[in-house]
């Protein structure tokens, strides 16, 4: 009987979820580098990326446990596992890549500004006091649409992760059916062997009286020859 078509490899699936990562992390890090450090979009931008860069090596890690464990439990065979490991290490790649490029970036904000500040420390003091309120308020709402911008991503990758969870469900319940079928299947040959088991003995027992009724006819059959030889020796004396 032909097995039932179980659909993609969850791991495949995950993986392309980070490469989706990498895409849209490389996409705002462009898009970042064409905006000026001093604006909100800026700073709004790199909260962003420096969360999406979290998730993207957390998927990474998880994905590189599943392998582990796989090939422990030898789900997958030895070549597959090198494969699948050689991937995650280019995965791990791109994430180091990624780090760079922001770190870098940030670097050369953190330079300009210091830059900045020393040519500037004779007169900053004074507007400190004027500026603090505006600062202050401009900051708060700052992170307020850094952080409702956190949860609109976390709420995408948590939907992400539900549609391969489901889909793992759904694989899962697929392979119950399947070895339900299965074990119905070996019960019906169990009964079968069973039920063949008697016959063959039923057969056996037969065959053995057969046999000994042959044996039994022989005998008499010798034992009346006997007879009739003892009879003519007995008439011809």
């Amino acid at each position: 009987m032909a097995l039932l078509n179980l659909g993609g490899d969850p791991w495949l699936d995950e993986h392309e979820y980070c490469e989706k990562l990498h895409r849209e992390i490389m996409e705002q890090l462009s898009l970042r580098q064409r905006e000026l450090r001093t604006t909100e979009k800026f700073a709004h931008m790199s909260s962003t990326i420096r969360f999406r860069l979290k998730q993207y090596n957390s998927q990474v890690y998880q994905l590189k446990e599943k392998t582990n464990q796989a090939s422990r439990a030898r789900l997958t065979t030895l070549d597959e596992t090198e494969r699948r490991l050689r991937q995650i290490e280019l995965l791990q790649s791109k994430g180091v890549q990624m780090e760079k490029m922001f770190n870098e970036h940030n670097l050369n904000l953190n330079q300009n500004r210091t830059n900045l500040l020393g040519a500037t420390a004779s007169w900053e003091s004074d507007d400190e006091e004027l500026a603090g309120g505006e600062t202050s308020k401009l900051t708060v709402e700052q992170l307020r649409g850094q952080q409702k911008q956190m949860l609109q991503d976390q709420e995408k990758g948590l939907d992400d992760l539900s549609k391969i969870i489901s889909k793992q469900k759904n694989i899962a319940q697929t392979i119950s059916n399947e070895v339900d079928l299965q074990n119905d299947i070996i019960d019906d040959l169990g009964d079968h062997i069973d039920r063949t088991d008697v016959r063959v003995s039923n057969e056996t027992h037969v065959i053995g009286t057969i046999s000994r009724k042959d044996n039994t006819c022989i005998y008499w059959i010798i034992i009346i020859l006997l007879f009739i030889v003892i009879i003519v020796i007995a008439s011809l004396k």
